[in-house]
């Protein structure tokens, strides 16, 4: 089981995520070029609507076409995404200043609370450290992590 990068931060004219189509809940039809993909691999492809969001599909079938060479089409598994919203937060280190804008998956139904917490758990995928109510970016986390010497 290997795993292909087809996000589009990824940029790598052979290997191509051309479409990605929902069919229903959890159910994907997604067209590529390249890579190799195989039964049982699994894809990280960018959420609809988000810039990098990633998400993972992990291949059911897949069928090589004949022309154009090397292009195939492929059913997988992934998230059911449906009452689902992409939304867009900024974040700032409390400690340098920096701040970094970030995206989330949230349910449409989810109140400010829930939606703060899926927020925290991609911040710290993001490898920003939550210190009480403030957050240290991570270039600052490492250094406050790193033992002092006098």
């Amino acid at each position: 089981m290997a795993e292909h990068d087809f996000r589009r931060t990824a940029l790598n004219p052979s290997h191509t995520l051309i479409e990605c189509r929902t069919l229903g809940a959890g159910l994907f039809q997604v067209t590529g070029q390249g890579g190799g993909v195989r039964s049982g691999d699994e894809l990280i492809c960018t959420v609809k609507g988000s810039k990098d969001l990633p998400m993972r599909l992990t291949v059911d079938k897949i069928r090589y076409l004949i022309n154009p060479p090397g292009q195939w089409t492929a059913s997988a598994r992934g998230p059911d995404l449906r009452g689902q919203s992409v939304l867009g937060w900024s974040i700032t280190c409390d400690e340098c200043g920096r701040e970094q804008p970030f995206e989330f998956l949230a349910a449409d139904r989810d109140d400010l609370n829930a939606r703060t917490a899926k927020a925290v758990t991609r911040i710290s995928e993001l490898g920003w450290q939550p210190r009480g109510d403030n957050h240290l970016c991570p270039a600052c986390a490492k250094s406050a992590a790193a033992p002092k010497t006098n």
